[in-house]
């Protein structure tokens, strides 16, 4: 009688480890939530220039160069895993504020960027996006502030071990994806199912750069003790925000207090230079 009830249950849980070995990057990714574009920063009365990027491997990015007038410097901006770059207008706003220009990329499958999404995707499209804004807009690496929210915390922490920018910015994001997938889905052994790594402990581990992280005690996707333990990790100089809210809506913009206590740390870790245009072919800014 016992393996008789056991027998469909093995069989159903081997089944459902299959399903998520096999198409967990759609546990992962969530492109198909708003491929169209909601709206443009000019909703908001941000000018704004629509960028194509492309990769080393062939796929285009869409992005938006967002000027800010008289720069401090420049914020690359890297959004979580559903939506795209059109959901993020408050983000492209509030740093605009802070009179720093902005460019925000869609991950390849993304909005209008071609291509299918993956981890080692997006860190190809960090990449691109980097380089884009080093050579496009004649950005230094002591100028620009590396952000990202969520999933594009992982991608902004990876790219930061590399070009050592002048500062890391984390909104709501998590240790490691296998840590919270582990937390979501306890009842499978997520760890030997992943093919994902996503691993912010890692990559602190390699970032000198001054680092801020904000993490809300609220957050119903990443939980707060990711955000405290990613602070722990990373090396000094460092600031850690309590927010509050859900992860979808604890963002730094909501109150002016938080975004008070991100420009302390832009003033204190970042240079400040104004960001000169790019030249034109008769060597005019």
């Amino acid at each position: 009688m016992l393996w008789t009830i056991l027998t469909p249950v093995a069989i159903a849980y081997v089944a459902v480890m299959a399903l998520v070995f096999f198409f967990q990057s759609r546990l992962v990714y969530y492109p198909g939530v708003g491929r169209e574009m909601a709206v443009t920063p000019l909703a908001y009365g941000l000018r704004y220039e629509d960028v194509q990027i492309r990769t080393a491997d062939g796929e285009t990015l869409a992005a938006w160069w967002v000027p800010a007038e008289g720069a401090r410097g420049a914020v690359l901006f890297f959004h979580g895993n559903a939506g795209n770059i059109s959901h993020r207008l408050d983000y492209l706003q509030m740093f605009h504020r802070l009179r720093y220009s902005t460019l925000i990329v869609d991950y390849r499958g993304y909005g209008r960027s071609t291509g299918t999404p993956s981890e080692e995707g997006t860190y190809r499209d960090a990449d691109a996006a980097w380089d884009y804004l080093r050579s496009a807009r004649l950005a230094r690496p002591e100028d620009v502030v590396i952000v990202g929210e969520s999933l594009g915390g992982a991608v902004a922490s990876w790219l930061s071990g590399k070009v050592k920018p002048c500062a890391l910015v984390l909104f709501s994001t998590f240790t490691s994806v296998n840590d919270l997938g582990a937390e979501v889905y306890w009842f499978l052994p997520v760890r030997l199912l992943s093919r994902f790594g996503y691993d912010n402990l890692e990559n602190l581990q390699r970032i000198s750069a001054p680092v801020f992280i904000a993490h809300s005690r609220d957050d119903d996707i990443v939980p707060y003790a990711h955000g405290r333990r990613l602070f722990e990790v990373a090396q000094e100089p460092k600031t850690f925000l309590e927010m509050s809210g859900g992860h979808n809506d604890g963002f730094i913009f909501t109150r002016p207090e938080w975004v008070a206590a991100l420009a302390a740390f832009l003033d204190r870790h970042a240079d400040g230079r104004r960001l000169e245009p790019p030249m034109d072919a008769d060597g005019r800014r």
